[in-house]
Order: C-alpha cells, then structure tokens, then sequence
C-alpha cells in the first residue's frame, strides 16, 4: 500500500511538473505585440530595384539614357514606439550597382562603371493592430543616399563620380509575432531622388530619376 502511495505520489509531482512546464512554455511563446517605450530590431534581407525613370546625357555625348543594375543585400533597421501604433524606424543598408549608359555612340547598353550606395532612410510610421499577432503598417520619411567606392570600367570612362542624393520615401509592411518577442516582416518602400553622374572630370554629365524600389523579408526581435 504505502509503495503505491508512493507511487501514485511521485506520478502526480511528475504529471504537475509536466503541466506547469507546459504553462510556463506557452506564456513564453504567447505573442507580445507592440508597446510604447520598446524597441524593435529587424534584419532583413532586401531586393533594391531602381525604376530609373527618367535620364539625360549631357556635354561631349548628347544622346542616350542612364540605367543602373538591381541589387540584394542584408540589411538591419531599429524601430522605436512613441506610443503601441507611433514608430520611428531607422534602416542600414549598403548595396553595388553597375552603371549603365543606353543607346549612346558607345553602345546600346555600355559598363560606365560601378557604386556602392549608403541609404539612410528615416521613416515615421503608423502600426494598426498593435497587440494582434499580425500588424500591417504604413510609413513616411526621408532618405539620402551616399555614393562611395565608385569605380569607372577603365576603357572609355576614366573618371567617375556621383552626387549625394536626397529624396522623400514612403513605404508599407506587416509584422507577424509568430511567438514570445519574435516577428516575421515583410516591408516595401518607395524613395524619390535624382543624382547626376559626373564621367571624365565633368566632360559628360549624366542625370537620372533613380526612384528605388526596396523589398525586403526578415525577423525581427522587441525588446
């Protein structure tokens, strides 16, 4: 009798464990949403797609447009909430594309070169849903857009340089807390700005309406 209480003792201090193990698994996977006062870090991986809308040659060649390649990197922002829907985000990326000059007397799609582009982007956003698992939001602010590390392909082009850009960006995404403080995230973003091209010490100049498409997927984590 007393190995069966003992038994029947020790199967029931193991089934309670179980379910307080359990209960303390689920409130760490129970989704957090957003608050004011926390921070959120995102990294995501981004597709950067100029749409190149419109361009001009200029000085010892009149003729022909400008376009740049599209690019995919890693990318990290930080999101600050003023209030559960109120953010401020910051993102950090850097990307190379290769420049391109179109229907010129070099050729139909000639190399001009190479750049690396740094585009701090600021935007003021607003979070619907703030406590559900999934938080779609709509954003506005400002970019710009440094050129470094600009490379000219050597042949025809000797010299390259780009114009440091400012323009406005809007955007919209989600967030999913998939569990406890972690987030999946989708996000688009829109920038607006035009840089000029400055090719063989100011003998061509070449200005283009860049307007950048940014998509990005990742996680995210609220502290």
């Amino acid at each position: 009798m007393k190995r069966f209480l003992l038994a029947t003792s020790l199967l029931s201090a193991m089934a309670l464990a179980h379910v307080a193990s359990a209960q303390a698994q689920t409130a760490a996977d129970a989704p957090v949403g957003k608050a004011a006062g926390t921070f959120m870090v995102r990294g995501r991986v981004i597709g950067l797609i100029p749409q190149n809308s419109s361009s001009s040659i200029s000085g010892a060649i009149n003729t022909g447009t400008v376009s740049t390649s599209n690019a995919v990197m890693p990318e990290v922002d930080v999101s600050y909430f003023f209030t559960d829907n109120i953010a401020l985000e910051l993102i950090a990326a850097t990307t190379k594309h290769d420049l391109y000059a179109d229907n010129t007397p070099l050729g139909s799609h000639y190399r001009a070169g190479s750049t690396w582009v740094l585009p701090p982007t600021v935007t003021l956003q607003y979070h619907f849903m703030p406590h559900e698992r999934f938080s779609p939001y709509i954003g506005a602010g400002l970019n710009v857009s440094f050129f470094y590390g600009t490379t000219p392909a050597n042949n025809a082009v000797t010299q390259l340089a780009m114009q440091t850009a400012v323009g406005p960006a809007i955007q919209a995404g989600f967030d999913y807390n998939f569990s406890g403080h972690w987030f999946g995230n989708f996000d688009v973003k829109q920038i607006f700005y035009t840089t000029t091209a400055s090719v063989n010490n100011g003998l061509i100049h070449a200005k283009t309406a860049l307007n950048p498409t940014v998509i990005g997927a990742g996680v995210g984590y609220r502290f």
